[in-house]
């Protein structure tokens, strides 16, 4: 049955709207919301991104710094801007793996209000004592922690982070009790770990490494499935005896849902392109990140299982919000 011929002139039109969509994006400034203030690793990798994206398209670039509500706040107002590409967010494994079941009632939905861009980042997790307790290997930490079980303590960055879900997925699979002490940030955590008033935690290599280096912790394990460029003698966790465990941060970056294929695959290709850029990779190299830079689809199912996985830490560590 033949279309009508409005049908054809439609559908055609459609074809040529993408491309030409495409062709003049960008045509005014862009905004990428960062849920955290400024000086952060999320706010460092933005600027580093925007300032990339100002040089290429001759565009102003603005980083626009939204904390507040545990990143519950910049990413609602990222995922209620406009879906032209005009408005990009963070999409940080905190905000966008953690939050779905941390903060259930949020207004907006990450898997259905988003559409991810590119993984940029990945900041793994390790584990690190003070340098005066007896702990020299993760496996005799973990001695310990079966010898005086509830005995001893871990800080973390607060109820729910990364940081206090991490080392929640691996006294699950360790078999082990450890009574939790939350701070507000890395900073607090950080002056109590160092100061020999709270033993252990778990921590970002960005944070940690400077502490590692200098003396002031001692790292006993990494999250990730194969050693750390940056810290080459730190054994894994999962060599130490736990199989496939790994807990890493990431930082992405997302536009709203409906925002046209073709911007978002132009905007993809921008990424990639800086990430992979040696200027940039020598500059994460110094901030502890490991560039990604990976496809729309890639980032999307990655995106799916880090939300599964910490999901089921969130529920089984009986996390809230603070």
């Amino acid at each position: 049955m033949k279309q009508p011929y409005s049908v054809l002139v439609f559908a055609t039109a459609l074809l040529t709207v993408a491309p030409a969509v495409a062709s003049e994006f960008p045509a005014k400034p862009i905004r990428i919301i960062v849920q955290f203030t400024p000086g952060t690793s999320t706010d460092i990798l933005a600027r580093i991104i925007a300032q990339k994206m100002s040089q290429d398209w001759g565009q102003q670039v603005v980083v626009d710094n939204r904390p507040g509500a545990g990143a519950v706040l910049g990413t609602e107002m990222g995922a209620k801007a406009n879906p032209d590409g005009y408005t990009l967010t963070m999409a940080v494994s905190s905000a966008f793996g953690i939050n779905p079941t941390l903060y259930p009632n949020t207004s907006y939905n990450i898997l259905r209000d988003f559409a991810p861009i590119s993984n940029l980042g990945l900041t793994p997790q390790t584990l690190v004592v003070n340098p005066s307790t007896a702990y020299k290997t993760v496996k005799e930490f973990v001695a310990a922690a079966k010898d005086k079980p509830g005995q001893i303590n871990y800080a973390s960055l607060g109820a729910g982070s990364t940081s206090h879900l991490t080392m929640e997925l691996f006294r699950s699979t360790a078999d082990i009790k450890l009574n939790h002490v939350p701070f507000k940030g890395s900073a607090d955590a950080h002056t109590q770990l160092i100061g020999g008033q709270i033993p252990a935690m778990f921590d970002a290599i960005p944070a940690t490494l400077p502490h590692i280096k200098s003396g002031k912790l001692r790292g006993l394990g990494i999250a990730t499935l194969k050693r750390s460029q940056f810290l080459p003698d730190l054994p894994t966790i999962a060599e130490s005896g736990y199989a496939g465990f790994e807990a890493v941060g990431w930082i992405g970056i997302a536009a709203p849902a409906k925002t046209p294929a073709a911007i978002l695959d132009k905007l993809n290709a921008e990424m990639v392109k800086i990430i992979n850029q040696p200027d940039v990779q020598e500059r994460l190299a110094t901030l502890a990140f490991t560039p990604v830079g990976d496809t729309r689809a890639q980032f999307t199912a990655y995106m799916k299982a880090e939300i599964a996985k910490w999901g089921k830490a969130v529920k089984e560590s009986g996390a809230k919000a603070d």
